[in-house]
C-alpha cells in the first residue's frame, strides 16, 4: 500500500503544485505588499519515526514583539488577510513541496512540533509510524475545535485503519470542510493551544464518548473503518 499511495502522492502533489503556483505567488505577494514581512512560514516538524523536516506554509500571522522583546499572542498578530486564506485552506498549498519530497504525504496526522514527541504517550506515539499529512481523520472529525486528545485519539484510528478507500473519504470530506469552513480554530483561539501532555485521567475519559471509539490494540479488530467516521 505504501508504494501505491507514494506514487499518488506524488504525481497528484505535482500537478497541484503546477495549478496552485500562481495562487501561492499570488498569495504570497499580497501578504508581502500589505505588511512587508516574508510570506513563507518556515519551522521544523517531527516526520514519521518523530524526525525533523522542514515544513513549509504561507504566513498567516505577522511578526510582531511586545517591549519585553517577546512575541505577541496569536491572537494578536493573525491579520484579517491571514484568517482568509486560513479559512480557505490557502496556507498549506506550499505543502506539497513536502509530498514532492516524500516527506508528507495528502493524507496523515498533522506534523506537530519535535517537542511534543517527548510528551506523548504510548498510545499517542503511533501517530508518528506514518508519514504526516496536510489532513486527516482529526481534521475532517473537528481540525482545531477538537481537544489534543480528540486529535490523537483519531490520529491513531487513521494509522490502525489506514487504506486507500479511507484516504478517498477523508479527501471527500476535507474538501466539504474546507467549503464549510468548518472547525477552523478552537474558541477565543487564533491557533491550538500548546500540548503540555496528557493526564491518565484525562487519556481514560476520552474514549467514554460515543464519537472517538477505542485504539484497535484495546479490542478486537474487527471493523475495516474507524467506528466513528
Amino acid at each position: 500500500m505504501f508504494l501505491v499511495k507514494r506514487c499518488i502522492d506524488f504525481c497528484f502533489a505535482m500537478l497541484l503544485l503546477v495549478l496552485a503556483s500562481p495562487i501561492i505567488l499570488m498569495c504570497g505577494g499580497i501578504f508581502y505588499a500589505l505588511y512587508r514581512e516574508k510570506p513563507f512560514y518556515i519551522s521544523q516538524r517531527a516526520g514519521k519515526d518523530g524526525l525533523p523536516f522542514t515544513i513549509y506554509k504561507l504566513k498567516s500571522m505577522r511578526t510582531q514583539y511586545d517591549m519585553d522583546g517577546q512575541l505577541l499572542p496569536d491572537a494578536e498578530r493573525l491579520t484579517k488577510y491571514g484568517h482568509l486564506i486560513r479559512k480557505l485552506s490557502l496556507d498549506e498549498l506550499p505543502q506539497l513541496l513536502n509530498i514532492l519530497k516524500g516527506e508528507m504525504s495528502f493524507i496523515g496526522p498533522r506534523p506537530l512540533l519535535l517537542e511534543y514527541n517527548a510528551l506523548y504517550t504510548e498510545e499517542q506515539k503511533v501517530r508518528l509510524t506514518v508519514l504526516p499529512g496536510i489532513t486527516g481523520l482529526a481534521q475532517v472529525k473537528g481540525r482545531n475545535s477538537l481537544s489534543w486528545e480528540e486529535k490523537f485519539a483519531f490520529d491513531c484510528e487513521y494509522v490502525y485503519h489506514q487504506s486507500l478507500l479511507l484516504d478517498m473519504k477523508i479527501a471527500v470530506l476535507t474538501i466539504y470542510k474546507v467549503v464549510q469552513r468548518d472547525g477552523i480554530s478552537q474558541d477565543n483561539q487564533a491557533t491550538m493551544t500548546k500540548f503540555t501532555g496528557v493526564t491518565p485521567k484525562r487519556e481514560e475519559s476520552i474514549y467514554e464518548s460515543d464519537s472517538i471509539s477505542r485504539p484497535s490494540h484495546e479490542r478486537e479488530r474487527t471493523e475495516i473503518y474507524p467506528a466513528s467516521f
